[in-house]
């Protein structure tokens, strides 16, 4: 067995600059074997490791810190509640049924069961001239994102929303269309950053924006939990429009919405022809870990030069991706169901409470807090500090995890992001921990 295997796993976690001196000086010298093959340069460009590996390493340090304290974790957005009955039946009815030859399944469409495909278009777009042939059945949004990245390729400019999901960055990075990194700014060269804060209702001044190829765009958002409203969306579409930018849309987040901001953007005249969307199934019924989304691509989408946009996705899907597991695809089935849905929206409804608990308990310290209604997170401003040092000081003192806004971008310095997603007696415990904070 080559020694490579013994590597600790605690050099994944560390900065790029420690991986460096680690890869040049330590595992060389050490006698590992190398072959002459260079690393990715645009792997290299990454600003650190990524947010959630860094915050379990702090997390992991802390405990070792203080053995006997109970650590709450309202970092990572994770569900906790259990599947609803019925979803779990399903799937384990399918998996069952695959010891026999009656009820084995191979392979599947690379785009999606038909029948999944027909219920999330009946589903989550009644009316609205989505298409089932247009919805590619997924192993969730992150996924999805990545392959969307491979649809677009490297030669195309971007625009974020600042902050943001990492993920939209990162992967910008690794596909080569970023730029360097810019250190006194924390910004990628290339990249065009769209603030979003409470001066300006967390939608981008679009009279000020640049016209790049490719806008990415949350709603509602991770991380300030704030759903754009449809006169938003309106300007959004008709920017794109005017510019003929593709819009990628993430509507992760779209089961939370409690108000009558849209829940997709083909709720928005003329979307069809500038907007893919991106969605899954983990936040809305508990799919974290059973993985599984879709993305929506219309037929109306063309390339510059005429060419439909949902042929090269479907050969994207068809060369990188065997298809979502059967056995997913019949929990996705079952949360359809009349009686499946009713019960994943009681737990959307169970999250968004434990972030209204969450929320008055920071607005009761005087904190402005943001999110929490339409989303499962809550974004907390710290004027005049730095988001990792408030995250660490609620670690020492309360010893609960969250997430500094820094992690999402420029624009989220001096914010920390909290997550609804717990057991209820989690969050009333923190609720209890974070009112001391002040004393």
């Amino acid at each position: 067995m080559y020694k490579m295997f013994s590597i600790s796993t605690s050099l994944f976690l560390k900065p790029r600059a420690s991986l460096k001196v680690q890869g040049d000086q330590g595992i060389a010298s050490a006698g590992y074997y190398s072959t002459r093959v260079a690393r990715n340069p645009n792997l290299e460009k990454l600003q650190t490791n990524y947010l959630f590996p860094e915050i379990l390493d702090r997390e992991v340090k802390h405990m070792e810190k203080y053995p006997n304290a109970k650590v709450i974790s309202l970092g990572i957005g994770d569900t906790t509640q259990p599947l609803p009955q019925p979803v779990a039946l399903s799937m384990s009815n399918y998996a069952r049924a695959l010891s026999t030859h009656q009820g084995y399944t191979g392979y599947g469409l690379e785009q999606g069961n038909k029948e999944l495909r027909r219920e999330i278009v009946e589903t989550f777009y009644k009316d609205l001239s989505v298409e089932e042939t247009e919805v590619f059945v997924s192993d969730g949004a992150q996924c999805d994102l990545s392959r969307v990245q491979l649809l677009l390729g490297s030669n195309v400019s971007i625009a974020v929303q600042d902050p943001s999901f990492p993920g939209y960055i990162d992967s910008s990075v690794i596909m080569g269309q970023s730029g360097e990194l810019r250190n006194e700014s924390g910004k990628y060269g290339n990249i065009k950053y769209m603030k979003c804060s409470p001066e300006n209702d967390f939608f981008p001044d679009l009279s000020k924006t640049e016209r790049t190829d490719v806008i990415f765009f949350c709603s509602p958002n991770n991380p300030s939990g704030h759903a754009a409203s449809r006169a938003q969306l309106q300007q959004l579409v008709e920017f794109a429009q005017l510019n003929g930018s593709i819009i990628v849309y993430d509507s992760a987040y779209a089961a939370y919405v409690s108000d009558s901001s849209p829940k997709s953007i083909y709720e928005i005249p003329g979307s069809r022809k500038v907007a893919i969307e991106i969605s899954s199934f983990s936040k809305m019924a508990g799919f974290t870990g059973v993985r599984l989304g879709w993305t929506v691509v219309p037929k109306e989408l063309l390339y510059s030069n005429g060419f439909p946009v949902i042929l090269d996705f479907n050969r994207v899907i068809c060369t990188t991706f065997n298809g979502a597991s059967n056995i997913a695809q019949a929990g996705g089935l079952a949360c359809l169901s009349l009686e499946g849905f009713k019960e994943i929206m009681s737990k959307v409804d169970y999250y968004k409470e434990n972030a209204k608990i969450l929320v008055d308990t920071f607005a009761s310290l005087g904190f402005r807090v943001y999110g929490g209604s339409n989303a499962p997170y809550v974004w907390v401003h710290f004027p005049h500090s730095r988001s990792w040092d408030v995250f660490n000081w609620i670690l020492e003192k309360t010893h609960i995890i969250t997430v500094p806004g820094i992690g999402f971008g420029p624009g989220g310095e001096g914010y920390i992001r909290i997550s609804g997603f717990g057991r209820r007696e989690s969050i009333l415990e923190a609720s209890k921990r974070l009112r001391t904070l002040l004393c």
